[in-house]
């Protein structure tokens, strides 16, 4: 009984160990080497280092390290903050014109970058100060940023789009083609419910009017606005058009970066020592954990751990459908979010469900694209959304956990809502492919 159920009892381990606070490679890791052992005897090492070796080999994973390269150079060299500043003043005079501002550069900054912690710190830092200062309610400026900032998870280039193509085997430019509408839909979302509660509840979301927006420097905003527009034309638009695959498109954003911060005079040495440290560190934590998650995913695959959920999803489609057992996997993702990091979900869950919905009848790219938007709440969902323990990091002493937890509620139903538009318009995504 035990040997036949043991992809099951792997799994409840696993995430009893990931509940209980222990590091996420270790226990992948760990787990993987254990129930390795019990299944294919010392035999389990020889396979491994194969399984390994495909992931250093891939050249679709080698855009991970040159987007974020990209994205955290953006933020270091103070492009990012100058296209922030430049926003609030355009929009400032509107009611909840400020909020709004921050919407359309955490766009921008994810269409740029794709990195959320970059996004969300650089944000927190400038822009929950002054809407606070301008006399926004503290809900609505944590919501918004820490919301703001998980849209580089959805709008390409997205970390996320890469290793969820690479893991479910559909081309990457499919999928930021896929995913251009449903990030339009996020923002548009988000825009409309802040100016519905600036018009609803004008106190927590004013308009002002400042000196500075009656000498509006425009070209010093046209400086700051247009340099973010020409790298993400660049990069998408290479992609899109054929003429580069992403990775070729991720080593042109990253030099892009670079030229950038040369000609907005913040390039140096000393950045440049900072920017590749980021760079490291970030690519290091994705890679490890995906190693684990490679292990871990031979142990279940080798112990029957597909078949077994294969067949109780059968089972369920036989009784309920494929499009009511695709609700209930997104619900699971959408519950599990709560507890476990999108980069977990994406190598530990993603690879066993996504054959079987595949096999199902469910378009792959469509399919991606639902996972990518449900993976987005993982960041804005307590206890462990990445999103609000980034903002709580650099708020202002007066802001406290639960301000950030109430201001996160809304734009978490707005995720759901723009999940469900998604899931009922397919047309959504595949509109550009």
């Amino acid at each position: 009984m035990f040997m036949e159920f043991l992809p099951a009892w792997m799994f409840l381990v696993l995430t009893f160990l990931l509940m209980a606070g222990f590091p996420v490679t270790f226990t992948l890791l760990g787990t993987s080497l254990i129930f390795g052992l019990i299944s294919f005897g010392w035999g389990f090492f020889n396979l491994l280092p194969l399984r390994i070796y495909g992931i250093m080999t891939s050249g679709t994973l080698l855009a991970v390290p040159l987007f974020i390269f990209m994205g955290v150079m953006l933020e270091r060299s103070g492009l990012a903050e100058e296209l922030l500043d430049s926003m609030g003043l355009l929009l400032g005079r509107v009611r909840g014109g400020l909020a709004v501002s921050v919407v359309i550069v955490g766009a921008l900054l994810g269409a740029s970058t794709g990195i959320v912690g970059a996004t969300v710190v650089t944000m927190g830092l400038i822009a929950v100060p002054t809407m606070l200062k301008r006399g926004y309610g503290k809900e609505l400026a944590c919501g918004t940023v820490a919301a703001s900032g998980t849209l580089g998870q959805i709008i390409p280039p997205s970390i996320v789009l890469i290793l969820i193509g690479d893991i479910v085997g559909v081309p990457v430019g499919d999928l930021f083609l896929g995913a251009v509408l449903p990030g339009c839909v996020l923002v548009l979302l988000y825009i409309l419910y802040i100016l519905w509660t600036a018009y609803r509840h004008p106190e927590l979301a004013p308009g002002y009017n400042c000196e500075e927006n009656s000498q509006l420097n425009y070209l010093h905003m046209a400086k700051a606005l247009l340099p973010p527009f020409i790298l993400m034309i660049a990069v998408l638009g290479s992609i899109f058009a054929g003429i580069a695959s992403p990775t070729e498109a991720a080593a042109l954003g990253a030099a892009g970066a670079v030229i950038l911060s040369a000609v907005n005079g913040s390039f140096s040495l000393k950045i440049i020592d900072e920017v590749a440290r980021s760079t490291m560190q970030l690519t290091s934590m994705v890679f490890i954990v995906l190693v684990g998650a490679t292990a871990f995913g031979l142990v279940f695959r080798g112990t029957g751990g597909d078949d077994l959920v294969r067949n109780a999803i059968l089972t369920l489609s036989e009784g309920l459908g494929s499009w009511s057992v695709l609700a209930l996997i997104m619900l699971f993702i959408f519950v599990v979010g709560f507890f476990l990091d999108f980069i977990e979900i994406t190598f530990i869950h993603v690879p066993v469900l996504a054959p079987i919905m595949i096999e199902l009848g469910i378009d792959p790219v469509w399919l991606c694209i639902l996972i990518a938007v449900n993976l987005q709440t993982s960041f804005m969902t307590p206890p462990f959304g990445f999103s609000l323990f980034y903002l709580k990091a650099v708020t202002p002493p007066g802001v406290t956990t639960e301000h950030i937890y109430k201001g996160i509620v809304p734009y978490v139903l707005l995720q759901l809502a723009g999940l469900l538009l998604v899931a009922l318009f397919p047309g959504l995504v595949s509109c550009f492919l």
